[in-house]
């Protein structure tokens, strides 16, 4: 089987512009509330939003966000123009340029269809492989990481730029809020008085290569092996999970079985955990179904109680976080729940201080409207038999 190597990292979010900013930021946990969205006329109750920082450009804020990590990515993973030339590139976002197509009637923001985003970057970048953009709302970044990990597999491809970008979007916002799953605090996984997510925005995009074209280019390192993915749908309900999780547990022992490793070689799981009542509770009770005792004292990192929900973005930024806590051997802490985690959500939210990952596997879980569940199973340098 084809080794899938994360050679380079790129990503923005509300925690800052970069791989060592927001790692940094990660391992300080900060405590703080998202901001107002930047639209008086989307006439929202609770129009909150984790913003991102991006530079001023013609694009819509979703491809500037991609152009960003992008070209981090690229160059971390120090890639010449001629290896990109052959390069494919996938993007998942939800809504893509929102700020052009919720807006048709401004002549200077015409209509944007998603898959743009994706194409844009390849040509920016100058890769002429095939350019795919997946657009399965909160799912997306996370498909798009196994159909890169797949290209890669099936020899379609030996280098692919992969990742997720989401931008604030009025109408995502809004079906949220008619829907009553915006909290108006915070967003909170597996909080007791949870009431729903917060938006995010950003970016996170991965350099994947194939262990001999990383080898014959001579890369200097890489962060993890990307060693599994699984695929499921519930069929279930237009908006909330199926309430036995069997198709959640699906996707999880299907990453794993493609990586050919037990349930006990996990040292930690980025879940998907949105703070959404429903949400938490089935993906709480899978993790036991597939973890079992052990969920008790693995550790589960929450990364949308820092940045919130980044939609489309949010596979990709779970995984970066998964290749980082790889790469530094380190779970960074969750914000401080203390008393105030749900019983009947029992994961083992670390708090306070940074701790050492035991493990060699992280895994990571992405779940969307439509019941489109992914779960990806990355691999330690530990675990691969390579030199560092």
């Amino acid at each position: 089987m084809t080794q899938v190597l994360i050679t380079g990292a790129g990503a923005v979010c509300c925690l800052g512009t970069g791989v060592p900013a927001i790692w940094q930021a990660l391992r300080a946990a900060p405590a703080g509330r998202p901001q107002w969205a930047p639209d008086p006329g989307a006439r929202m109750q609770l129009p909150l939003i984790h913003l991102a920082p991006v530079a001023p450009g013609p694009e819509g804020r979703a491809t500037r966000f991609a152009l960003a990590a992008a070209r981090e990515a690229v160059a971390d993973a120090g890639l010449t123009a001629d290896q990109l030339a052959g390069a494919a590139v996938v993007v998942g976002t939800g809504g893509g340029d929102a700020d052009h197509w919720e807006r048709p009637l401004n002549p200077g923001r015409p209509y944007a269809p998603a898959f743009t985003v994706a194409s844009t970057v390849a040509s920016a970048l100058g890769a002429h492989g095939a350019a795919t953009c997946v657009s399965n709302a909160c799912a997306a970044g996370g498909f798009g990481l196994g159909i890169a990990a797949d290209l890669i597999q099936a020899g379609e491809a030996e280098l692919v730029v992969v990742g997720g970008a989401e931008a604030y979007s009025r109408v995502a916002l809004g079906c949220f809020n008619r829907l009553g799953a915006v909290d108006p605090y915070a967003c909170r996984p597996f909080h007791r008085e949870r009431a729903g997510t917060v938006f995010g925005e950003g970016a996170a995009v991965l350099v994947l290569e194939s262990a001999d074209h990383a080898r014959r280019r001579g890369a200097v390192r890489h962060y993890a092996t990307l060693a599994g993915s699984g695929w499921s749908c519930d069929a279930h309900h237009l908006t909330a999970p199926a309430p036995d999780g069997t198709q959640i547990q699906r996707a999880m022992s299907e990453a794993l079985a493609e990586a050919g490793v037990p349930a006990s070689a996990v040292g930690c799981v980025v879940p998907h955990g949105t703070g959404t009542p429903q949400g938490d509770l089935v993906e709480s009770q899978a993790l036991g179904a597939v973890f079992g005792d052990r969920l008790a004292r693995l550790p589960v990192y929450s990364l949308k109680a820092l940045i919130g929900h980044t939609a489309g973005a949010a596979g990709a930024l779970g995984a970066l976080a998964a290749a980082l806590i790889l790469d530094r051997r380190t779970v960074p802490p969750n914000p401080a729940l203390g008393a105030d985690q749900d019983p009947a959500c029992a994961v083992h939210l670390a708090q306070g201080d940074c701790v050492p990952l035991t493990g060699r596997h992280v895994m990571v879980n992405a779940f969307a409207f439509g019941g489109n569940n992914v779960s990806l199973l990355l691999a330690g340098r530990e675990a691969e038999g390579l030199v560092a």
